[in-house]
This record gives C-alpha cells, sequence and structure tokens, in this order.
C-alpha cells in the first residue's frame, strides 16, 4: 500500500425529510446569501424545491435561484451562475438534483472566486479554494456528493473533462433515499452502473498489498448486485433506496482508492460517447466498461480473476485463470443488460464512423493532451480506437 493524505470533512444527513433540515446545516456553516442551483422540472413537481426555500426562510438565511443544469452539465450555465453570483454577493452555493447539478455547482463555486477562466481547472489547474458548497440528493449514481471531483462539458468543441480537489468537497450533504422513489428505472439503472464503475476504476490497481481496500470494493459491488434489482423491481424499496444511495456516496469519495493506484480508463473514454452523443453517462459506462476490461484484461489476467471470483461466483479455473477472467467480464456484462442498460454502440445511438474522431480527442483534448491515457494500462490513440470496435 502507497502512502496517502485522507480527508474527507463533508457532514452527511441520512435519512427521511432530511431536506427539511437545510436552512440550520447552511446557517451552521456561516452561509447567508445562497444560491439554489438545480435542473429541471422534477424538484419542482416534487415540492422538494420548496421544502428547501422553506428550510432556508424559516433559518432567516437569504436566497437566489439558478435552474436548468442538463445531464452532462454545460459550461454556459457555469459561466451564468458566476456572474450572478457575484452580482449578488453570494457566499454559500446549494446544489438541489443529481450529479449533474452538484457537478456544476462546484464549478460554480469555484469560478466565482476565481480571478480566471473557470475552465482553466477542467484542463488540469488544481482547485484550492471554492465558495462552500452544500448539496440535497435526489440520484443515487455520481457520489459527486462526497467526492472532490466535479465533470463539465465545454460547449466549445464539446469537450468534457473533469477537475479536483478538496475545496470541491460539499461541506454538508443530506441524503434522504426517498427522494429517489420517484426515478424510472432506467435512471435508476444508470445510476447502479455509475457506482460500479466508479468500483471498479478503483479495484483495477498495479499496487500490490490493498486486501483492505479490495474487500471494501467487492462488498460494494456485492451491494449493488443485491439491491439494484430490488429498487428497479419496486421503485418504493426504502431499504433498496437507502443501501444504494449508500454505496453512491462510498464509491466515489474514496475511501475505497486511497493507497493505490486507480485506472478512470472507462470514464476518459466514456466521456466522449456522452459529450458527442448525450447519452446518460451510466448508460455509456455500461457499453465502454465490458470491452475496456476485456482489452486491458491480459495486464493483470489474476486481478480480474480475483473479482470474478469473490464478486461473480465463479469457480477458479487454476489451469486457465484467464478463462476465469474473462467470464468475469460476461457477468458484469450480463448483469447490466438484466438491469436495462445498453449492450453496444447501436443501443447508445453512437456511430462507427466518429469512432477516430473520439478517439483523437479522448487522447488529445483540443490538441493540447498528451495522447495517452494514464491508467492500469496505457493507452494510445490506436488502443482507444480498438476499444470503440468491441463496442460495436
Amino acid at each position: 500500500m502507497e502512502n496517502f493524505d485522507f480527508y474527507a470533512p463533508t457532514y452527511f444527513a441520512f435519512g427521511k425529510d432530511r431536506e427539511k433540515d437545510t436552512g440550520s446545516l447552511v446557517k451552521k456553516i456561516g452561509g447567508s446569501k445562497v444560491l439554489i442551483h438545480f435542473g429541471g422540472g422534477s424538484v419542482i413537481r416534487s415540492g422538494l424545491l420548496d421544502r428547501v426555500k422553506k428550510s432556508l426562510t424559516e433559518a432567516s438565511v437569504n436566497f437566489i435561484e439558478l435552474g436548468g443544469v442538463k445531464p452532462n452539465p454545460r459550461s454556459g450555465l457555469v459561466y451564468k451562475g458566476i456572474e450572478l453570483c457575484r452580482k449578488e454577493k453570494v457566499d454559500f452555493i446549494l446544489a438541489v438534483g443529481g450529479g449533474s447539478v452538484i457537478d456544476s455547482a462546484k464549478a460554480i463555486a469555484a469560478g466565482t472566486i476565481y480571478d480566471g477562466d473557470f475552465w482553466d481547472f477542467y484542463e488540469g489547474k488544481p482547485v484550492e479554494k471554492a465558495l462552500p458548497l452544500g448539496t440535497v440528493l435526489t440520484i443515487s449514481a455520481a457520489g459527486s456528493e462526497g467526492s472532490p471531483d466535479s465533470v463539465i462539458t465545454k460547449e466549445e468543441g464539446m469537450l468534457k473533462r473533469g477537475a479536483g480537489g478538496d475545496a470541491f468537497r460539499p461541506k454538508f450533504s443530506i441524503l434522504n433515499p426517498a427522494l429517489t422513489q420517484t426515478l424510472p428505472a432506467y435512471q435508476t439503472a444508470c445510476g447502479i452502473t455509475d457506482i460500479i464503475a466508479h468500483l471498479y476504476e478503483r479495484y483495477l490497481t498495479n499496487t500490490k498489498n490493498v486486501e483492505t481496500t479490495d474487500r471494501m470494493i467487492e462488498a460494494l459491488i456485492l451491494a449493488m448486485i443485491n439491491e439494484g434489482p430490488k429498487a428497479i423491481k419496486n421503485p418504493d424499496d426504502y431499504d433498496a433506496r437507502a443501501n444504494i444511495m449508500w454505496a453512491g456516496m462510498m464509491a466515489h469519495n474514496n475511501s475505497c482508492g486511497v493507497g493505490r493506484s486507480q485506472d478512470w480508463s472507462s470514464h476518459a473514454i466514456e466521456h466522449e460517447l456522452s459529450a458527442v452523443y448525450d447519452c446518460a453517462h451510466g448508460a455509456g459506462l455500461a457499453v465502454t466498461m465490458p470491452a475496456v476490461f476485456t482489452y486491458t484484461m491480459k495486464h493483470d489476467v489474476m486481478r480480474f480473476a480475483r473479482i470474478a471470483c469473490n464478486v461473480w461466483n465463479i469457480k477458479m479455473d487454476k489451469s486457465n485463470p484467464e478463462k476465469t477472467a474473462k467470464e468475469g467480464i460476461e457477468a458484469l456484462r450480463n448483469f447490466l443488460i438484466s438491469i436495462g442498460m445498453p449492450k453496444n454502440f447501436a443501443e447508445l445511438g453512437a456511430k462507427e464512423t466518429d469512432i477516430e474522431k473520439m478517439a483523437y480527442t479522448c487522447c488529445f483534448g483540443d490538441g493540447s493532451g498528451s495522447g495517452k491515457i494514464y491508467g492500469f494500462t496505457v493507452l494510445e490513440q490506436k488502443d482507444v480506437e480498438n476499444i470503440y470496435k468491441l463496442m460495436v
């Protein structure tokens, strides 16, 4: 295990009706003028936004609103939010929604107090300062409610890139599993897929002797295999929703990733799909992960064989561990299909004719990239093209 620093200061308020505590939590942090950031009409139709505003009013906290966040959140709304926060002298950002809303809120929080273009953070500049941020989570998926990460799509060139830093970690996150009970089965499945992806990205490591975090990752994936189908079959299963919601946070606050190298190739390759085709991130990952794993498996067959045995209950073939590894990848693929996820390019709406362009952008970005993806293995443009071809 490698040396590491781990700082995770988020206060979690978990359970039914906890959104009613929003005002008191903002006030406790010291917020006095809040930007409520949200997406479309679901938080309005459900009454959640009104409950949050009532809580802020009862705590004598002033607020303004900015809605309109879309899946794969766009840079244009971030710029609008930064301008609004500066004009209104906002000192606290409150994200009410899922990962896209939280990611957009994080970008606004950093950009508001930064002299340059917020996109600098999405081109590699570390995030060291940001306005304090809180979240009221409505979708179990991205893990942004506990993570130091954010992903934004730059509309000029449709580049989807990530930024990170502990200043992005929310001061508090309100997690009420009941808020996810109205989600369509497809969105629930996308979220489960994203959670599993966050765990696999950490599991695929070149660091030796990381038994503790290996076991944590395996347990969380097993929880998703058990609880995911329950929530899809019965959307009102509060206990299944609760287990998924907490697993989503644990999967991406990096408690499972400390002391070990990590992969993130699947995310990098998928980001091009959701940037170009605006598909759901989880759906894109469902198609991407099996292809990436099939392509990189021989780098460390035993790592894939271990997860095949410990998670997917496949018997180890000691004479042919590669067979075991392949069966584990196929088991993952079949599980994702069983919960309603797409299995290939066609079901995503992706086009084989875009492969070369997407592979270039994945590796080189706007031309300033290194030309390589560094993770479990090193992938170059031709490798990425070959991985995309496995998805067709």
